[in-house]
């Protein structure tokens, strides 16, 4: 037991030292952007690392038939698709961050799913 208090004393050391570079990570994915689509391109939407949309764009083609139902059905995909790939880019960042750090028997599984990353 006291070695496992130990472990968490340890990597609440480490936790001091990577905030300066998470937060710096995190300034980064903001910065990024990725694009999710749907029915083969004819919705494509575009959202920040920091998973905020900042685009819609919808086929010419799609919008002439005004076909609202099939535009109500694809748009959540796409969106559901970019927010996804801001999902990875936090997992990637949380990776290269924790990289150096000692874990645990357990603690990645613990942060992977703390992150969304887990079942």
């Amino acid at each position: 037991m006291f070695k496992e208090l130990g472990n968490i004393a340890s990597l609440l050391k480490q936790a001091k030292t990577m905030g300066p570079k998470m937060q710096a990570q995190m300034e980064e994915i903001a910065k990024q952007r990725v694009t999710g689509t749907a029915g083969g391109g004819m919705i494509t939407v575009e959202a920040t690392g920091a998973s905020e949309i900042v685009s819609v764009k919808i086929d010419p083609v799609l919008a002439e038939k005004n076909d609202l139902e099939m535009i109500t059905d694809l748009l959540p995909a796409a969106v559901n698709d970019a927010l996804a790939k801001a999902k990875q880019l936090h997992m990637e960042a949380m990776a290269s961050v924790t990289e150096d750090m000692s874990m645990p028997d357990g603690m990645e599984g613990m942060l992977s799913k703390l992150m969304g990353g887990g079942e």
